[in-house]
């Protein structure tokens, strides 16, 4: 598995480039010539923290505010009338 290797400069004009190369393996993102972030594709993520894929409630309730929140659904507006079948 190949780790490449971009700039902070490099990656800020070509994040597309950098996403395409971590399908390959993990990208070190360098700020001064040394590696301050890593680019890793999701799965290799969830390996490698030892989880299995989150799912849509998960991220969900991570957000910040914990999903605690109010909803109120305004009424539709919509007039139903009886149907004549005589």
């Amino acid at each position: 598995m190949p780790i490449h290797t971009y700039s902070s400069r490099e990656f800020t004009r070509d994040v597309g480039a950098a996403k395409r190369a971590a399908t390959h393996g993990p990208v070190l993102i360098t700020d001064r010539g040394r590696p301050a972030f890593a680019l890793l594709k999701i799965e290799d993520y969830y390996q490698l923290a030892g989880k299995q894929e989150v799912t849509l409630l998960e991220m969900m309730d991570a957000l910040n505010g914990g999903g605690d929140f109010e909803f109120e659904i305004p009424p539709a507006g919509i007039n139903l009338q009886v149907a004549d079948l005589g």
